[in-house]
């Protein structure tokens, strides 16, 4: 089970992920987050303290959102990653495109 909260929109849009994003529910995830940026555009931060695992399908998804951000001259940040899922980004060379902080 995923939860994608919505916790700021002021400077940025903040969203707090828990749980589990996957193939399964990759899609609500992409849809929730575009549905508030397309409201409000602006930089995008995701706080992932509480994610507890990603798959290759949850990363295209945020590679698809940093493209539609970035289209628009906005950033996207990825924040409190843990290590074993920060090894992932790190591995598809995604830190290199998208900024990661610890």
């Amino acid at each position: 089970m995923q939860e994608v909260k919505l916790i700021s929109k002021e400077p940025a849009l903040v969203f707090a992920l828990s749980g589990e994003i996957d193939s399964g529910n990759a899609d609500e995830f992409y849809e929730e987050v575009t549905a508030a940026y397309t409201a409000k555009p602006c930089n995008i931060v995701f706080e992932c303290a509480a994610l507890e695992f990603i798959d290759s399908t949850t990363l295209g998804t945020f590679v698809k959102i940093l493209k539609k951000v970035k289209q628009d001259g906005h950033t996207l940040r990825i924040t409190s990653l843990q290590p074993r899922l920060k090894k992932l980004f790190v591995i598809c060379a995604l830190d290199r495109i998208m900024e990661i902080e610890p």
